[in-house]
């Protein structure tokens, strides 16, 4: 899925993630992430992520439309990640969908 995901963003790219993802998870603030597998659930919860909300509790439809409300709440340092467990090189795991600043560009 990382691969897939490689390279694009927007919220196409939030879709797609979604159609895959184990959850969704938001700090209140600005960090809005897709965890793409149940160890990234398991982490979240451990960092004390909530809201955290699973695939099984939620559809992806549901949860698209949950991010995009976390999104319009965040403030301006706000962007949307997917994370995936890579144990070699933990950051390696994050891939921009919606990054900070994009807003922005999109203005230009």
């Amino acid at each position: 899925m990382k691969l897939k995901l490689k390279g694009q963003t927007g919220w196409g790219a939030v879709e797609s993630a979604l159609s895959e993802a184990s959850g969704i998870a938001f700090d209140t603030c600005h960090k809005i992430y897709i965890l793409m597998d149940e160890e990234q659930m398991k982490q979240m919860a451990e960092y004390g992520y909530d809201p955290l909300i699973s695939a099984s509790d939620m559809d992806s439809y549901a949860m698209l439309e949950k991010v995009k409300e976390w999104y319009e709440e965040s403030c301006g340092l706000r962007f949307v990640n997917a994370v995936y467990t890579n144990h070699e090189n933990p950051n390696d795991g994050f891939c921009d969908l919606i990054p900070q600043g994009f807003d922005e560009d999109e203005e230009d």
